[in-house]
């Protein structure tokens, strides 16, 4: 059972854990994620009834999920969609002061944090950070926006000391990828995990053995299916920004994850490394 939370929120926990569900717990789900309004207007003898499995599958699936019973959940569901998961008081108005727009900026990037923070699954992260550790090289994968993600990422890593590597360009990256071996480790970057052209390099990876890590905010795409490794994060849109440009915070953080971890990992060869890095660009006395 996964572990419960304090104000646990029911969509994101469905979408974080979907690929552990087995097939009966997947069609309750997709009930959920397609019908919430309709489910918190039902009984759990009617969502059973339409869903054609017994009430207590449904009460098992709501204790999988973190919650006491299927009343607990509906509660949490209905704060969802009556109040959005976004702090009502982000919302900016016209007559908002730059201070006041700067602040429901910062609250909107941290309520982003502790929602990803809340569907963390422990058990890929410790799965990811043994497959980058045990690599022989590393390649970020990302386009548009996640693009400048895995840019940034190539920018952290570098200062491991592992060989590292990232580019915008969709015709190297696919390159690049021909050329990955079982002993590399891939990480792709995508919002929505249904990005055409880092899917198709995500296929080529798959055909060299590489390990693969997904960073997507949905459970239910192409990219965290077809991973070895999915890792996820939350978002949600705002009056000023889409749902993708607000899941960049939660991707840097979680990268950010990563790197620390196998810098704690890599310990004085890690130091080493960015202390070589660091003398390479300060500025020497002459």
């Amino acid at each position: 059972m996964y572990m419960k939370k304090d104000h646990q929120h029911c969509l994101a926990s469905i979408r974080s854990h979907y690929p552990q569900f087995s097939v009966t717990e997947k069609k309750i789900a997709d009930y959920i994620l397609e019908n919430p309004t309709h489910i918190i207007h039902s009984t759990i003898n009617g969502m059973a009834e339409d869903l054609g499995v017994a009430d207590s599958t449904v009460f098992r699936f709501c204790k999988r999920i973190g919650f006491k019973g299927y009343q607990a959940m509906k509660i949490a569901l209905a704060s969802e969609i009556v109040t959005p998961l976004k702090d009502i008081h982000e919302r900016v108005d016209e007559g908002d002061s730059v201070q006041a727009v700067a602040t429901k900026v910062f609250r909107s990037n941290m309520k982003t944090i502790e929602d990803t923070l809340m569907v963390l699954n422990e058990e890929n992260l410790l799965k990811a950070v043994d497959a980058m550790d045990g690599a022989r090289g590393i390649e970020f994968f990302g386009s548009g926006g996640s693009g400048v993600i895995a840019l940034d990422a190539y920018h952290k890593f570098i200062r491991t000391g592992m060989r590292v590597h990232a580019t915008s360009d969709s015709h190297i990256q696919l390159m690049t990828a021909s050329q990955m071996t079982e002993a590399d480790c891939a990480v792709f970057i995508s919002h929505s995990g249904s990005t055409k052209d880092i899917l198709q390099i995500l296929n080529q990876v798959k055909e060299t053995g590489a390990k693969t890590i997904g960073i997507t905010n949905f459970a239910k795409s192409p990219l965290s299916d077809k991973v070895d490794i999915p890792l996820y994060t939350v978002s949600e849109e705002t009056d000023y920004r889409s749902e993708a440009l607000s899941s960049r915070i939660a991707q840097l953080t979680l990268i950010d994850a990563l790197y620390v971890n196998i810098m704690v990992r890599r310990e004085a060869k890690g130091q080493d490394a960015l202390q070589k890095m660091r003398n390479a660009i300060s500025v020497k006395r002459i």
